[in-house]
């Protein structure tokens, strides 16, 4: 078994509605800075051990789909990087 650090990026599907980003992007606005969107996203770091980086990434797509997104409306992007 090796371990593995597996990153699991989870932020709405565009389309959906972010309250979160459209008040920060209004701020910064305000602040002088030009943007044209912005989106938020929680980042889930998972340590774990595995036979290989593909079954690293297998289970933290497992966990992912299982309980960090909600496929109907979050995209999700998974990282492996072997400890």
């Amino acid at each position: 078994m090796t371990a593995y650090t597996a990153t699991v990026t989870v932020r709405l599907k565009r389309g959906v509605l972010d309250p979160e980003a459209e008040t920060t992007k209004q701020a910064l606005e305000r602040l002088g800075f030009e943007l044209e969107e912005l989106r938020s996203s929680d980042r889930f770091e998972i340590d774990l051990e595995a036979t290989s980086a593909d079954a690293a990434r297998e289970r933290a797509d497992e966990m992912a789909e299982r309980l960090l997104a909600n496929p109907t409306i979050h995209d999700y992007d998974v990282e492996v990087d072997e400890r």
